[in-house]
């Protein structure tokens, strides 16, 4: 490998050490400093009928973004307002009743500072998150939650380091504060992420992804071999269902089903669907989850079910593929 001069790999790691070491102290100082305040602010945002508005300049707003997102996507509705561009038109994004979260580690950030005067006027909550409870932004809110940290991990005290840890972590310690006391729960944050696989596997029923009408396999118990050859191939799910006239299902003949008759030697030109037929297939509800339905094909190592309503008549049918292709397995 390749050394860059002057470059010490011990250094590296014994800084990387450090860092670790001082984030971790800020954060269990952190939880000492919570109190009051901490419960005054999640109140403020359960009881918010508007948004919970976030402003932040630098390293301070890009965690703000953060925070942001993560309130909206555990059920607290907020979105993030830079202070620069708030001075400029986008003061129009805040209304009455709504929660701002202001974040600034000294408490002195000017673009915030100047936006203060003017936040007052419309009766929000003003919840300053800061290292120093001295400070402007401080003295101006309503409520304050102190990120104060003894010193940054940057090896100058400068950079913003251990503080923007501080503050992203008592912005989780929020949410999920919110998202408790909401009563949140998967199917909520599914909804709020239905692009992801979470989204996919407790919203997506077998209903909205299984074959319908012409497009099912099946016969009647009296069909003969050759129409159960022919319905099999030309729905192209490598079975058919056998069903009365009232569409029960009475059984399921799989191509696997096939390959044993063959091995036997039967006479499949005299066969009725009835007399090849597997009864009691598996079967799912059409109002199950889908991800029930890749469950059940698992548990029993089959790779298709038949899908049926309320009254178990045969409604639809559902394979592997089709979980696939949804992405959810």
């Amino acid at each position: 490998m390749t050394r860059t001069p002057g470059f010490d790999t011990q250094r590296v790691l014994a800084l990387a050490t450090q860092t670790f070491e001082i984030e971790a102290r800020a954060l269990s100082a952190l939880a000492t400093r919570q109190g009051d305040g901490f419960v005054r602010a999640v109140r403020a945002m359960l009881e918010c009928k508007g948004r919970v508005i976030v402003m932040g300049m630098g390293k301070s707003g890009h965690v703000g973004r953060k925070i942001a997102a993560t309130l909206a996507s555990t059920g607290t509705p907020a979105f993030f307002v830079h202070p620069a561009e708030a001075g400029h038109g986008d003061l129009g994004m805040v209304r009455p009743g709504d929660v701002l979260l202001a974040i600034s580690n000294s408490g002195e950030s000017e673009e915030l500072a100047v936006l203060l005067p003017a936040l007052k006027r419309l009766s929000l909550t003003i919840v300053a998150m800061t290292g120093s409870a001295e400070s402007t932004l401080a003295r101006h809110a309503d409520i304050v939650l102190s990120s104060q940290v003894d010193q940054e991990a940057c090896p100058l005290n400068l950079a913003p380091t251990a503080s923007t840890t501080a503050q992203m972590a008592l912005g989780d310690a929020l949410a999920v504060a919110l998202l408790d006391a909401r009563g949140f729960r998967e199917e909520d944050f599914a909804r709020s992420h239905p692009g992801g696989s979470l989204g996919r596997k407790l919203l997506m029923h077998v209903a909205d992804l299984m074959r319908k009408g012409a497009d099912v396999p099946r016969v009647g118990p009296q069909a003969s071999f050759s129409d159960v050859l022919r319905e099999m191939t030309g729905k192209g799910l490598g079975f058919t269902a056998v069903v009365d006239d009232g569409e029960q299902v009475l059984g399921i003949f799989t191509d696997g089903d096939l390959r044993r008759l063959i091995e036997r030697g039967e006479d499949l030109r005299r066969l009725t669907a009835q007399q090849v037929m597997r009864a009691n297939p598996k079967r799912i509800r059409a109002d199950a989850l889908a991800v029930d339905a890749a469950d059940l094909m698992e548990q029993h190592r089959i790779t298709s079910v038949l899908v049926v309503d309320d009254r178990a008549r045969l409604v639809g049918a559902l394979n592997s593929n089709d979980l696939m292709r949804a992405k959810v397995i």
